[in-house]
């Protein structure tokens, strides 16, 4: 396709998302989600798929290096999920290469009862055992007080999770984690740019993790983003991305050298697996980064325009907290409902379903209450009393860039005007 032929289309595809325009669709649809890309990500993918360039190359190192940067640590390895970014750390740091330090099998890693199933599941994948751990009730975060208490022999890694935006109580974290000589691995797939103290979430661990699904604060359609500034790490996790060979390394040259016999470019050191994104999602990801942090800004005044207008409800239900030193991103908006005699979760949640506002549980919910568990050796750490709470009585309503200021208003009158309804006798 000549150059004319391709300016001509990326002016339609502008045109196209010039009207696209999902904050003007109906006050009484609130999805929970909407894509946050538009007319440059959609180009800069096409430019790849016409140059016939689409595999991993340098539009995913631009994406690698302006998002390490963004984040605060040296390096990042840019893989095909925020599920595969998981994987990729787990078996960096369970690798032989990786010293007698690694998580060997049959090593215990602790992480909060409130997740992602792939949170869990990389822990299993690389023969480590799940240690649960209950959650804060405000926050949905592991309760840090209560990590210490499930610490063995074992256990050589705290997995926390950033659930929902809002960042982990990092300090307390590292404090333990130094304390017993054990690995830290930030899950901040649904976090990106939440702040503890002024630090970046995914830059206070060891290794921290994102994705990019298209639910999140920015999105690559697919894809997910390993961090952090141990180079032993990086290049590590840059060699079991990809079949664990030395393309991308920085020694490359001295396994040259040591195996003269083999092609070099078919030069295998470990083993790996193919986690590599392709161009498009690098060609989108450059574009996300520059808009993130105007993305956030919209979720962030979204909430706070909800706490303004439903905290006067606190005694039926709880909202998010604000606390100083750790900047929530919101990548949803949780809602608690107290238990009382007036209503429970499900029938908020189908009054909100019925005025076209969409709903979902936190998550898994108590992860150790879901039947994939019997098929996962794995142990619990006291009561989990706070995730039970949350899974029966917790669930989320969508923040996201298409939500306005009538969308946001007609979200907090219908919360409003059920719960005048069901406690006008209290």
């Amino acid at each position: 396709m000549s150059n004319n032929y391709f300016h001509a289309t990326k002016k339609l595809v502008r045109q196209y998302f010039d009207q696209l325009d999902h904050s003007s669709s109906s006050k009484s649809h609130v999805p929970l989600a909407v894509p946050p890309y538009g007319w440059e990500e959609v180009c800069e993918a096409l430019d790849s798929m016409l140059s016939m360039k689409t595999t991993m190359g340098d539009k995913v190192r631009k994406f690698e290096e302006s998002f390490a940067k963004y984040i605060g640590t040296k390096y990042a390895v840019m893989v095909n999920s925020g599920s595969s970014a998981n994987l990729l750390a787990l078996s960096v740091l369970s690798n032989s290469s990786f010293g007698n330090d690694r998580i060997k099998k049959g090593d215990e890693v602790i992480t909060p009862a409130v997740t992602w199933a792939t949170t869990v599941y990389p822990i299993v994948n690389v023969g480590a055992k799940p240690v649960f751990v209950d959650v804060d009730r405000q926050t949905y975060n592991i309760d840090a007080d209560k990590i210490e208490l499930a610490i063995t022999k074992k256990t050589k890694a705290i997995m926390p999770v950033h659930l929902l935006g809002f960042p982990s109580d990092m300090k307390k974290i590292k404090r333990i984690a130094g304390k017993y000589g054990l690995h830290v691995i930030e899950d901040s797939c649904e976090a990106h740019g939440a702040e503890y103290f002024g630090k970046k979430v995914g830059s206070i661990g060891d290794i921290g993790t994102f994705s990019f699904f298209a639910s999140h604060h920015i999105t690559t359609m697919e894809g997910g983003m390993l961090v952090t500034s141990n180079k032993k790490i990086y290049e590590l996790g840059k060699a079991l991305r990809a079949f664990g060979w030395v393309r991308d390394l920085a020694d490359k040259q001295q396994y040259k050298k040591k195996y003269p016999s083999i092609d070099s470019r078919f030069l295998f050191i470990n083993i790996g697996y193919n986690l590599r994104p392709t161009e498009i999602q690098g060609a989108f990801g450059i574009h996300q980064i520059q808009k993130l942090n105007s993305l956030i800004k919209i979720r962030v005044e979204n909430a706070k325009y909800w706490k303004m207008r439903l905290s006067a409800y606190s005694k039926y239900i709880m909202l998010p907290p604000d606390f100083a030193g750790f900047k929530n991103v919101y990548m949803t908006y949780p809602i608690t409902v107290n238990e009382n005699k007036f209503f429970d979760k499900d029938d908020l949640v189908r009054d909100l379903e019925r005025h076209g506002i969409e709903t979902r549980p936190v998550m898994a919910g108590n992860m150790v209450r879901q039947p994939v568990m019997t098929h996962i050796d794995h142990k619990v750490s006291g009561e989990l009393v706070n995730s039970q709470y949350i899974m029966k009585n917790s669930f989320l309503i969508g923040n996201h860039q298409a939500i306005n200021d009538r969308k946001r208003k007609y979200v907090a009158d219908i919360i409003i005007r059920f719960l005048d309804k069901k406690t006008k006798s209290d």
